[in-house]
């Protein structure tokens, strides 16, 4: 497991305090950012892909990014958002089962306050995700974070440590990977991602024959290595996806991807969407 803080880049996409009702019950979201909420007043839910949970006033809550989930909310909800994105090219997030749901300490809230007043004009215009979780106002956003004062950025960014510690005090590894032949192998592939990894080198890397690479993999990993390489290559295709024009075509070559045929099956297994329309879903709205 990759416990390297230097790979954390969070910025602040967007932060605010919402009011909402049934105006919040939006479906099938899935973004690359996470997510943070911290309950002021009311109750929602949030769907997610193995249970509901509830929201409760002084608890915050996470959603990492990638993971699919939907709102329900039928009465009065209060809340602030914080939706951060991390630059590094692995997020050491992914390595930890976070908990969704944590009591909020009296102090979180004057932090989250003070990150808001830092972050000047970072507020959602509108709740809808369509308005905000594509390219333009991924990028407008991006841009918006490293343009503020020096003080600002760095203050910032110590408070959503500080907001991320709160959740990883009480993380747990997600895959606890006893053979370090395993562990070398995960690190070879996150590094080298875009160079095509294949068995034949991952097995030099292990020094392990291809099948006992296979065995060993899949029993620490509950994959086999093929079938992790293809889902971290759709989890940053999507990314692409939303902050890059590159062509669908380039972008499954670059990932890997020779034949773009089994690239389209692949995403629409993992997204529910062709690359071509979880694109075009994206930019056909207007900002």
């Amino acid at each position: 497991m990759n416990n390297d803080i230097d790979q954390m880049h969070f910025l602040v996409l967007h932060i605010g305090e919402a009011r909402c009702r049934e105006n919040w019950n939006y479906k099938n979201i899935c973004s690359p950012f996470t997510r943070i909420y911290y309950v002021t007043d009311g109750h929602a839910q949030i769907a997610l892909p193995d249970k509901t949970q509830d929201l409760y006033p002084d608890f915050m809550y996470i959603i990492p990014a990638f993971t699919p989930h939907s709102y329900i909310c039928q009465e009065e909800f209060r809340h602030y958002y914080i939706h951060i994105y991390n630059e590094s090219g692995h997020d050491i997030l992914e390595d930890w089962i976070l908990p969704t749901e944590i009591k909020a300490e009296k102090e979180i809230l004057p932090r989250i306050k003070k990150l808001h007043e830092l972050c000047p004009g970072m507020e959602l215009v509108q709740t809808d995700p369509k308005y905000y979780d594509n390219n333009p106002s991924l990028n407008r956003n991006i841009l918006k974070n490293k343009q503020r004062e020096l003080y600002a950025r760095v203050e910032s960014r110590g408070i959503i440590y500080q907001l991320l510690a709160q959740f990883l005090h009480q993380a747990q590894p997600k895959q606890y990977v006893r053979d370090e032949r395993i562990t070398k192998t995960l690190e070879y592939i996150r590094a080298n991602l875009n160079n095509h990894p294949d068995l034949d080198t991952l097995a030099a890397v292990s020094c392990l024959s291809k099948d006992h690479l296979i065995r060993l993999f899949k029993r620490e990993i509950k994959m086999t290595p093929l079938a992790y390489i293809n889902k971290k290559r759709i989890e940053k295709a999507q990314l692409r996806l939303v902050t890059e024009t590159t062509p669908v075509k380039e972008i499954a070559y670059q990932l890997g991807f020779e034949d773009q045929t089994y690239f389209n099956r692949m995403f629409k297994k993992a997204t529910g969407l062709t690359p071509m329309n979880y694109r075009k879903n994206l930019h056909d709205t207007k900002l």
